[in-house]
């Protein structure tokens, strides 16, 4: 947005930023950026529904994330994206007549119902029809003939935006959410009568997705090519070769299937790695600016295994990115299942690999975190130290309660999208530029922008949003801005520095937006700036005031070991840590030691960066600064501001982000000295000799992990208890220093 202020205005912003009455008669900065008028909005985009192994039907699901009325905290877009490979059931069926809809009526069935039970065998498509004739069908069918129909039916019916992606089963390594978005949401949904009797016929599609989770999709083995039977031509006939690439020259080419399906066995992780290239190539090809590729819980399954299908390493993200920097963009290293047993479902041995029981990478969670984001100067940090657009993303990953009904509000296992944990995401009004056929009108939230499957997506891969858990921050505005010796740099930035740039950091987080100004850059931006300019930061938070989504509202029971009462469903936010790397630019393939590097397996017990391979850490990464309630100034209501300048003026290229909790240093087994998260095994009730806080108000809930009489913090109390946020980065690249290479 051009937040070109009247002489007022701006001058009103700097009091209210400064508290200073002489700054009346300050003169308003001139605003030379380009940015289009933009909001940031709330979503989620891994979740599961039946047609996977989630327990409510997509009508519940949608229902869930974005009402307000009967969940309040309905989010703005919502992308549902449930597991590749085949499902059993039809999660088009709704639960009660409450659901049912013109277009899809309440049957009385029901989403458990079998694809066989309830469209017949004879209508599944591929190989055996289904799989294996056991009635499952093919995932990219119920994409393209199910899934979508019905969340294009559910946009127009509710007037929201929602789209279609998929959780992956990644080849050589575990689970992704993705989409490709050609083709959904077109334009003309906006037109046009909904139909008042069963059947609805959608105006888009995901052809696109569907072929891409048929292609490249290690659980999708169907060889038909999208066809009605293998080796017939009534279908899709697809063909999943890359130009340039290998493709029938490949010793893992299917002629029949027209794709890549390696062999198992020794150098099964290796074969199935390539292959995931070339769905990163294929994305670059056919669709760089309508698709992602963000691993999810990319911790949990352990390092790479060369020889099966794990995790992640930092060369892995790297050759992602290198191969489709516009597709390939982060990560989710804030898992969902923050009510599990164990968070996020990492623990120790939880992966066989060669006969070896191998702890999740990190070992668990730290305060809901995977390592590789938790860390500082670890994996992100060292992806971020190559310059590389390289993002934070959290989801819900929701399939169900645990032992609870879906409409209950405690869980032992999952939150719903957008109650616990949410992406807000920097959303532009395009003006009807640049779209793929995928323009969805949606002006409810965030005052006239348009709300499509492309600005969602464009918003994700600009890496100008931030996560939070348990409603703890809900507006950030973090910019900064370069200031020069009198005379070389713009006259306002020149005369008055800080108050400027916190003026206009105020001015943004009041409005929900973020700061346009051609000496200033915010996250997922770089400024470009000569040695010897200062650097002029500015951060305001909203805590908001009142209660967030927990159904607690007795003491959190980790604050009180250090004498603090706070309800759990009031959470005040303690501090906020800045945090700096150096950027060194991006590493060679051509040199293994800097490219790539597996995190140490011993980590729970020898938690040293010292023992962590050069490729994945960032040894100059560090908290500089930290503001509380000691250092921090109010902005009005729940706003909070804090200004500072860099040390000296900057001769090297670097970057800064931010986190924040509500937990101070030193609480014990929640934070370190410092006021990092330590790791969450003590909360996991997996282990009921790891318990260590134990929950004695007389509202603590009976489901509570119990040892010796005692209940102890786990499940959804563990969660509302530990709260954090996380921003991206925003570079600074000095003229003759690195190039940050991958970041406009």
């Amino acid at each position: 947005m051009n937040l070109v202020f009247t002489k007022n205005q701006f001058a009103l912003a700097a009091v209210a930023a400064a508290g200073a009455a002489g700054l009346l008669a300050m003169p308003a900065p001139a605003s030379a950026g380009d940015k289009s008028s933009g909001t940031y909005v709330t979503g989620d985009f891994h979740n599961h529904t039946t047609c996977s192994d989630g327990s409510i039907s997509m009508q519940k699901l949608v229902k869930k994330a974005t009402d307000t009325a009967d969940t309040p905290w309905g989010l703005d877009w919502f992308v549902q994206a449930g597991h590749g490979g085949n499902g059993n059931r039809n999660c088009t069926l709704a639960e009660d007549e409450s659901l049912g809809t013109p277009a899809y009526p309440y049957t009385g069935q029901g989403p458990t119902t079998t694809w066989t039970d309830s469209i017949g065998a004879a209508n599944l498509k591929g190989l055996n029809g289904g799989v294996g004739g056991n009635g499952n069908m093919w995932r990219w069918q119920s994409i393209q003939e199910y899934q979508y129909p019905i969340l294009e039916y559910l946009a127009r019916l509710r007037d929201q935006p929602l789209f279609i992606g998929v959780e992956s089963v990644s080849a050589g390594h575990e689970h992704v959410s993705t989409s490709v978005i050609t083709g959904q949401m077109p334009k003309s949904i906006d037109r046009g009568r909904l139909p008042t009797k069963p059947g609805y016929t959608p105006l888009g599609n995901a052809n696109a997705l569907a072929q891409w989770e048929y292609c490249f999709d290690r659980n999708d083995t169907d060889t038909s090519r999208g066809n009605t039977v293998v080796g017939g031509t009534i279908g899709n006939n697809w063909n999943c070769s890359v130009t340039g690439s290998a493709n029938a020259a490949d010793p893992s080419w299917n002629a029949t299937a027209q794709k890549l399906i390696p062999a198992g066995g020794t150098g099964t992780g290796t074969r199935g790695h390539l292959k995931t290239v070339e769905a990163m190539k294929w994305m670059a090809e056919h669709h760089p600016n309508g698709s992602y590729y963000v691993p999810s819980h990319l911790e949990r399954a352990g390092p790479f295994n060369p020889d099966g299908n794990n995790g992640f390493n930092i060369e892995h993200l790297r050759d992602f990115n290198n191969a489709a920097p516009k597709s390939a963009f982060g990560f989710e290293t804030q898992p969902g299942h923050g009510a599990s047993s164990d968070r996020g479902e990492y623990f120790p041995k939880r992966n066989n690999i060669g006969g070896v029981l191998v702890d999740s990478v990190g070992g668990t969670t730290y305060g809901g975190t995977g390592v590789y984001g938790a860390q500082v100067g670890g994996v992100w940090d060292a992806l971020l130290g190559e310059g590389r657009n390289f993002w934070f993303f959290a989801s819900s990953d929701w399939h169900n309660r645990g032992i609870f009904g879906p409409d209950d509000r405690r869980s032992t296992q999952d939150f719903y999208p957008g109650e616990y944990q949410r992406d807000f995401v920097m959303v532009r009004d395009t003006g009807g530029r640049g779209r793929d056929d995928d323009r969805r009108g949606h002006d409810k939230p965030h005052g006239g922008d348009e709300l499509t499957p492309r600005s969602i997506v464009d918003g994700l891969r600009s890496g100008n949003s931030f996560t939070t858990s348990g409603q703890l921050i809900d507006r950030l505005a973090f910019v900064a801005c370069a200031s020069y010796p009198r005379g070389r740099s713009t006259p306002a930035l020149d005369a008055v520095g800080n108050a400027v740039v916190e003026a206009l950091a105020v001015a943004a987080a009041v409005q929900n937006t973020d700061v346009d100004h051609d000496e200033c850059a915010t996250m997922g931006e770089k400024l470009v700036v000569r040695p010897g300019a200062e650097i002029i930061v500015s951060v305001v938070v909203r805590d908001p005031a009142g209660t967030n989504y927990s159904p607690y509202a007795f003491p959190n029971p980790s604050l009180a070991q250090v004498g603090i009462k706070q309800p759990l469903n009031k959470p005040v936010l303690d501090h906020i840590d800045v945090i700096r790397g150096m950027v060194s630019g991006y590493k060679s393939p051509s040199d293994p030691l800097q490219y790539a590097g597996e995190w140490p397996r011993d980590w729970l017990t020898n938690p040293s960066l010292a023992n962590v391979p050069t490729a994945a850490k960032n040894p100059t990464a560090a908290v500089i600064k930290t503001f509380n309630g000691a250092s921090w100034k109010s902005a009005g209501g729940d706003f909070r501001r804090m200004t500072f300048r860099l040390p000296g003026t900057v001769s090297t290229s670097q970057y800064l982000r931010l986190r924040g909790t509500n937990l101070p240093p030193s609480v014990p087994h929640e934070t370190d000295a410092n006021g990092n998260p330590l790791p969450d095994l003590v909360t996991n009730a997996s282990n009921v000799a790891n318990l260590a806080i134990p929950c004695n108000d007389a509202a603590c809930p009976d489901h509570l992990a119990v040892n010796n009489g005692q209940k102890y913090v786990s499940y959804d109390v563990a969660a509302w208890s530990d709260l954090w946020f996380y921003s991206n980065p925003i570079y600074i690249e000095v003229k003759g220093s690195t190039l940050v290479a991958g970041v406009k």
